[in-house]
């Protein structure tokens, strides 16, 4: 059974993309209490690769994942997908489409059952805007993926 609703991992992490760094010290607060780590970011491209990358990159410079560790990498690597599909609308697509993405994202990883057996999870929220390379035509756009470890 899941923690209470502040125990949820999807919602701690979107919460946490979704503030700006003023509004951010509740948040942060609450994470410290359970124990739970987190990183945060910025990134913007037409490519893929360059999100993905930008997200693995700080989730291993701020301990969240071991990057010797495949199933940790593995399970990164997963949740990330899972939140670029929510941002694409389904078509994990973004240059060859002519569209661009500027985002801000939040990896969290904790436990969120009230059983501890059932091991470490991962989420990856992603929000920002979506749009043709066009500065002014983008719309918001959001994301969640989440894998356990």
């Amino acid at each position: 059974m899941l923690k209470k609703a502040k125990g949820r991992i999807g919602r701690n992490a979107v919460l946490l993309a979704l503030m700006e760094e003023e509004e951010e010290a509740e948040i942060i607060a609450h994470l410290d209490t359970l124990e739970w780590r987190y990183c945060k970011g910025k990134v913007g491209s037409m490519e893929l690769q360059k999100i993905v990358a930008s997200i693995e990159t700080a989730a291993k410079r701020n301990d969240i994942v071991n990057g010797e560790l495949y199933r940790e990498m593995h399970a990164l690597y997963h949740a990330v997908l899972e939140a670029v599909h929510g941002v694409t609308r389904g078509q994990v697509e973004l240059g060859d489409l002519m569209r661009t993405v500027g985002l801000r994202f939040a990896v969290v990883r904790g436990k969120p059952y009230e059983n501890s057996n059932e091991g470490e999870w991962l989420a990856v929220a992603l929000y920002g805007t979506i749009g043709a390379p066009v500065r002014g035509l983008e719309h918001e756009t959001i994301g969640l993926g989440i894998n356990h470890i």
